[in-house]
């Protein structure tokens, strides 16, 4: 049996990680206020530009632009956001998880990962899948350069001929203790699967359908970018915090039996010591 001294041992360290684990609950907290503000900030925009460009793809011919393009499925990328940290439940590992069954289902595909989080390139890497492209820091502050710079180099990819499709797994942030994992395509812009008579019309445009499309379709990915990372910022944020409220609570539950222990321990070593005494004082009469 442990003595009093190991036990409060054991309790000052249940301590200490209780405090740890509380700042990083409140620090969580206080990122995620600002991260979620910018996620419902950012997704009437993302999903408007969805809506237009969908059924823009379908009035136009896939010759209209690059990105508009239907090649198959044969080479793809698949863009994995993760988290830079731990520490968030099971965050990075929901994640993982879907990027694996896409690769087990496309075996028999060409697939080249694009990694966006050191959780993700540290699984990846050691693995044998192949990997084209990999950053890390992307979530610690999301920017729209940064997400305008992963596009434009996913559609230079695309545009050459060197990916037909283009994959997107994140999470998306629904509330602090929930979040959804969501694989999505990026390229080629998708069309709409059942137009309806309206959607069959065609637009009447100012300037050449050319130039719109090749200001508007580059845009358009890079709203989606940038959206993703907001999600996944906010969700690795709340994963954390809901985390850290668990293990705060955990280590005070530790610390009420630890301290209920050691007091039995107490009580225990000093009614053996009285037990000693009167023992003692009976032998001596």
């Amino acid at each position: 049996m442990a003595n009093i001294r190991d036990i409060r041992r054991r309790i000052t360290s249940a301590k200490n990680i209780q405090q740890i684990t509380r700042a990083m609950k409140f620090v969580s907290a206080a990122r995620l206020r600002k991260a979620q503000d910018r996620v419902i900030a950012a997704r009437p925009y993302a999903r408007q530009m969805v809506a237009v460009l969908n059924s823009l793809a379908t009035r136009v011919p896939e010759q209209a632009h690059p990105l508009l393009a239907q090649r198959g499925d044969e080479k793809i990328e698949l863009v994995v956001i993760t988290a830079d940290r731990g520490l968030c439940g099971a965050y990075n590992t929901n994640i993982i998880r879907q990027a694996l069954d896409f690769l087990i289902k496309h075996t028999d595909k060409q697939v080249e990962l694009n990694i966006l989080g050191k959780r993700g390139r540290d699984f990846f890497r050691r693995r044998s899948y192949a990997v084209r492209h990999e950053a890390i820091g992307v979530l610690a502050r999301p920017t729209f350069s940064d997400a305008a710079a992963i596009a434009r180099d996913l559609i230079e990819e695309f545009s050459k001929g060197e990916k037909d499709q283009v994959w997107l797994v994140y999470n998306e942030f629904k509330s602090v203790v929930q979040q959804r994992v969501i694989m999505e395509p990026i390229l080629p812009i998708q069309r709409l699967e059942n137009p309806d008579d309206n959607a069959r019309l065609d637009y009447l445009y100012d300037e050449p359908p050319a130039e719109i499309f090749a200001n508007l379709l580059p845009r358009h990915v890079e709203a989606q970018i940038f959206r993703a990372l907001l999600e996944a910022c906010a969700s690795e944020q709340g994963a954390r915090m809901a985390a850290m409220e668990a293990a705060t609570n955990n280590a005070g539950e530790m610390i009420e039996g630890l301290t209920l222990h050691a007091n039995k321990v107490r009580q225990a070593g000093i009614t053996k010591e009285l037990i000693e005494v009167v023992s003692g004082a009976v032998s001596t009469e």
